[in-house]
């Protein structure tokens, strides 16, 4: 599990649709049919958040809406749910375009460039301006992306190794990890207080601390606590993820030519060579298909654990109250059984109006039921909105040389993929929208059903 994870989860199937593993000293059961993880992910009252896996990221991040218990969850999200609906995301969409392309504005033809250090970059710049209207400047920005990647670094080794002992030696991961998780704190306790002593804005941290200040109202406030658990929950989950999904899905065009031929077609048909706009997203049918097949091929949250409640049965299986059970998207989406030909990068399994590929659950990468990501239109939003804008200017190659082979840490994807930069020339016409383009209102905003009905087969709803 630590050395060769993937293929160790791969393996796993052989042995039956739950497996019992060791993790250290800790017995813990994998999840491998999708129609279990389902059931599962359904369940929120028996299989609450929990396990080692969140045991770590509460030390990180308080008990914000990603790590809450179950209690706790459902005012928690109404309180920060309205910052992520569709309408608002369309708002953002100019924002997201204008970090694209500051991103890759100041690139040059055969200029070779870390694709995943500027990913980052921008998704930073991108959820700092949702969360802070921009507060977090280039300082603090650049340390806030060395401090993400010792912290993503740590964290699978605590996961895997639940060993308490290991992780309070002295050793220089070990200062390392604290430090970055320190200075985390730190940053988001100074933007609070930065805000406290100037204007008010609208952003979630003026909604947050707004909440704070209320006496009244059918929902409690956020309490001061809560503000700072809420703001680092979300400024770690909103920035390496869709950086991770974003560098995958250059390096998998790389590698696929006629997918990269759509992809750049479809943007110079629509787009023209024109700054991208939210009505524009339901017409990038092929862009969307490839940050659709991006999360099946390599979900940025590849592994994830669960804890139960009471005694519960699973596929006939007793398991003890407070039985840690894992699963993983990486698994069940390289599932052949469910997906033909797992390993190859296929955005045509997405196109509209074709069966959903697999059993019921297969594809989760935003989990599903009502702990459902609460971020996952907006992800999807950001994801297409960088791979048009990027993709319409640039064309990015590999160069010659072994392909590094994943490396996961808390999270998967290319750590450090560095690409050659070929400039683009762009279409001359807009085309009529398409008949088969998904439906969309008039402000752009993509269509996500209720979250407690979304997730069973693809990330159409994102």
């Amino acid at each position: 599990m630590f050395r060769r994870p993937l293929e160790f989860l791969k393996s796993l199937p052989a042995h039956g649709d739950l497996v019992e593993i060791r993790l250290g000293p800790l017995r813990a059961w994998v999840v491998c049919h999708p129609e279990l993880v389902h059931e599962m992910l359904r369940d929120t009252r028996t299989f609450d958040k929990g396990g080692t896996q969140y045991d770590r990221l509460r030390l990180l991040m308080g008990d914000g809406v990603v790590t809450c218990p179950h209690a706790e969850h459902r005012r928690q999200r109404r309180l920060v749910g309205p910052a992520f609906r569709p309408s608002r995301v369309a708002g953002h969409t100019d924002l997201m375009a204008e970090e694209a392309e500051a991103v890759c504005r100041a690139w040059h033809a055969g200029q070779r460039v870390d694709v995943s250090a500027a990913m980052m970059a921008m998704t930073t710049r991108v959820i700092s301006r949702v969360l802070f209207s921009g507060s977090l400047d280039a300082t603090r920005s650049a340390e806030v992306r060395r401090c993400l990647a010792d912290v993503v670094r740590g964290l699978f080794v605590r996961t895997v190794v639940p060993l308490d002992g290991v992780f309070r030696l002295p050793t220089p991961a070990n200062r390392r990890y604290r430090h970055a998780v320190a200075r985390l704190h730190t940053i988001i306790d100074d933007l609070i207080a930065e805000r406290r002593r100037g204007a008010a804005r609208d952003d979630l941290l003026g909604t947050l601390l707004e909440s704070a200040r209320d006496d009244g109202g059918t929902m409690p406030p956020a309490g001061e606590r809560e503000v700072h658990d809420q703001m680092i929950t979300l400024l770690l989950t909103g920035v390496e993820t869709t950086a991770l999904c974003l560098a995958s899905a250059f390096a998998l065009l790389a590698r696929n030519p006629e997918a990269e031929r759509r992809l750049h077609a479809e943007l110079d048909t629509v787009l023209a060579g024109r700054t991208l706009v939210a009505a524009d997203l339901p017409h990038l049918v092929h862009t969307r298909n490839v940050v659709t097949e991006t999360l099946r091929h390599s979900p940025p949250g590849w592994l994830f654990t669960r804890v139960t409640t009471r005694d519960t049965r699973l596929a006939g299986h007793r398991l003890p109250r407070g039985s840690t059970v894992l699963y993983s998207p990486y698994l069940l989406q390289h599932d052949p059984a469910s997906f033909p030909d797992p390993d190859r990068f296929l955005p045509d399994r997405w196109l509209p109006g074709r069966s959903a590929p697999g059993p019921r659950g297969a594809m989760v990468p935003f989990a599903a039921g009502g702990r459902k990501c609460l971020g996952d239109t907006f992800a999807m939003t950001e994801a297409i909105v960088a791979v048009a804008v990027i993709a319409g200017r640039w064309r990015l190659r590999r160069p010659p040389g072994p392909v590094e082979r994943p490396r996961p840490a808390v999270t998967l994807g290319p750590r450090s993929l560095v690409m050659t930069c070929e400039p683009r020339a762009c279409g001359t016409t807009v085309s009529p929208a398409r008949a088969d383009a998904p439906a969309h209102r008039g402000d752009g905003a993509l269509r996500v059903p209720e979250a407690r009905t979304a997730g069973d087969h693809d990330v159409d709803d994102a």
